[in-house]
């Protein structure tokens, strides 16, 4: 009786990895292409989305998660500035602590194990091993009650607000802010489970603020139409990736690339855990697109996928550019 094997069977050979020192970021995921597990998997994730960035994809990226308490809002604030992200889906929560970052009020390293309760009344909000200060929140409200005094009373989308929020930021390092400078879309969909929605709702008790909760979706389905070669990042899944997800789902296109970054996994049915294979069901991802799935911490992988895709974007551009000398 012959038992068949999955993918290339014995084809393949699982390649020993040799670290060496003074090797750069692309270079470690190189030595780890031909590993197993989580290693062979991140390497993948790099080709793909190197290829993603190369092909001109029109690049979707979805931020769910406590990313930005974590410390990765540089990395999105700078791909967007360079180009690498044509639309964001976030959350509510992550551009919250993105508007508390901008106005020069930091995270604070904490501890996972500690006494909550004395937390508490010190004062200090923790999330995981981040401790953000409670009186922060005063001068979030400050700036966020004088960035809606702005908006006017004409009716706006979720989008429109994200963009005037992002226009009234100085921060250069602000996410909002290089999307705003970029014409690069912030859709928020969820945007009143968040503290900026609560802003929003005690602004509105005694002002005028008329925010079209639909208006953004033949927006970003419009967008989808006319995507080339669409790809998705997604870092956790949540209500960014089925934002992204359904508003292609209605399109006559499908997603050609599709990297997942979630340490969920699809036993429990859950979209933030569903595996890529599941989105091709539903014809949101295509049958012959390229999809990986990494089962880590993104705070690890993320900052790994982005610097190793840097690093072969450049050394690629600079053999073209020798090739053409």
């Amino acid at each position: 009786m012959e038992h068949e094997l999955c993918g290339e069977g014995l084809d393949n050979p699982i390649e020993q990895a040799r670290i060496t020192a003074g090797m750069d970021v692309d270079s470690l995921i190189d030595a780890i292409s031909g590993c197993a597990f989580g290693a062979g998997k991140l390497a993948e994730a790099v080709d793909i989305y190197h290829e993603m960035l190369s092909s001109g994809s029109t690049s979707f990226f979805g931020l769910a998660g406590a990313m930005v308490p974590a410390g990765m809002r540089n990395i999105v604030a700078d791909l967007i500035r360079d180009g690498h992200i044509d639309v964001l889906v976030t959350t509510g929560a992550n551009m919250v602590h993105e508007v508390i970052e901008s106005i020069g009020l930091h995270h604070y390293k904490g501890c996972a194990e500690c006494d909550d309760i004395e937390l508490k009344h010190d004062e200090i909000n923790r999330i995981y091993d981040v401790y953000l200060p409670e009186p922060y929140f005063i001068d979030f409200e400050e700036k966020m009650q004088a960035i809606l005094t702005g908006i006017g009373d004409e009716t706006i989308s979720i989008r429109e607000l994200m963009t005037h929020i992002g226009n009234n930021i100085d921060d250069k390092n602000s996410i909002l802010r290089a999307a705003a400078d970029m014409n690069v879309p912030v859709y928020c969909p969820a945007i009143q489970d968040s503290m900026i929605g609560l802003q929003a709702w005690l602004y509105k008790q005694k002002n005028p603020l008329m925010v079209d909760t639909f208006a953004d979706m033949k927006e970003i389905i419009d967008i989808c139409y006319e995507a080339k070669k669409p790809g998705a990042l997604l870092i956790g899944g949540g209500v960014p990736k089925n934002y992204i997800f359904q508003s292609m789902l209605i399109t006559h296109q499908e997603f050609e690339y599709a990297i997942q970054l979630t340490m969920d996994t699809p036993e429990t049915g859950g979209l933030s855990g569903a595996t890529l294979d599941e989105a091709r069901s539903w014809g949101k991802v295509s049958e012959t697109a390229r999809t990986v799935t990494v089962h880590s911490d993104a705070t690890i992988t993320l900052p790994i996928l982005v610097a190793a895709t840097r690093s072969r974007l450049k050394r690629k551009e600079t053999e073209r550019m020798g090739s053409i000398l």
